[in-house]
């Protein structure tokens, strides 16, 4: 049977955390190696140990301020590659999986000659009603999967999926691949650019991705802000950074959009993002 290692990253959100805690004592195929990385928050250890006994919590201090969610990811990975597992699983804190999502991906998650990524689907649930503080049953059918990605059903498989789609809420990568593409990389830190890096890199090795039905995860609603002004430094930071590696630039649509809110600029002459107050 494949070994499963699962990998979550965590700032904050323990609300979040305690359900998705509760969804995986509901697992077809539990974790065979089960780890959380708190960023810079010490108190995520407790709210694990009285979650999942079973898992690990390892710790990484905040970067410069900013969640180094890259290094978290690569940290979690190798911890769970060290334990055995054949099949490293990424699940955003933000997101409750289906009694099938482990299996699904264990089912799936082959090694591959060249590099590849294997994505499940994930559905939005709705706010919580005011005086609820846990999704149920009934919430979960009724949310819906994002409109602009694919969504095959249980048992389907969708291959050759389109890259520049990868995000990292849930995918799952088998032990070859991640040695081939070498993990996240850890330049990235703060919010944006490191999944897509990943994603390039993986087409760069002649790899691919594959959509997954039935792997589907339920991503519980929180405030969010489009565009995500508040990362702005972040997002600017990376994505140069990106640019740089890959010659264009990721988060275009938020970068113009931040741009016409007045937040950030382009500097024509460099070829760069700027914060708009950075002096010319």
């Amino acid at each position: 049977m494949t070994r499963i290692g699962l990998v979550t990253t965590v700032h904050g959100r323990h609300r979040h955390l305690r359900a998705q805690l509760a969804h995986l004592r509901r697992q077809a195929q539990p974790p065979d190696a089960h780890v959380v990385v708190a960023m810079g928050d010490p108190e995520v250890e407790q709210v694990v140990v009285e979650g999942a006994p079973s898992a690990t919590t390892l710790h990484l201090p905040l970067a410069d301020r900013e969640l180094p969610l890259a290094a978290a990811r690569n940290l979690g990975a190798a911890t769970v590659l060290e334990r055995g597992a054949d099949v490293v699983v990424l699940l955003d804190v933000d997101c409750l999986p289906a009694p099938q999502l482990l299996a699904r991906y264990a089912e799936v998650a082959r090694p591959t000659r060249r590099a590849h990524l294997w994505s499940g689907v994930v559905h939005y649930l709705d706010p919580l009603a005011e005086g609820r503080t846990a999704y149920d049953d009934s919430d979960l059918a009724r949310s819906r999967p994002h409109p602009a990605r694919p969504a095959p059903a249980p048992g389907q498989v969708v291959h050759g999926a389109d890259l520049r789609l990868f995000w990292s809420l849930s995918f799952a990568i088998d032990r070859g691949s991640w040695q081939q593409v070498g993990g996240f990389d850890e330049a990235y830190t703060g919010y944006g650019g490191e999944d897509t890096d990943l994603a390039w890199r993986v087409r760069a090795l002649g790899g691919g991705m594959t959509w997954v039905g039935g792997a589907v995860a339920y991503h519980q609603h929180h405030p969010t802000s489009r565009p995500p002004v508040q990362h702005a430094a972040s997002i600017v930071r990376n994505a140069n950074l990106f640019h740089e590696r890959w010659g264009e630039f990721p988060m275009l649509g938020w970068l113009l959009e931040m741009q016409r809110l007045g937040a950030v600029r382009l500097d024509a002459g460099r070829n760069r993002w700027v914060l708009a107050e950075t002096p010319r």
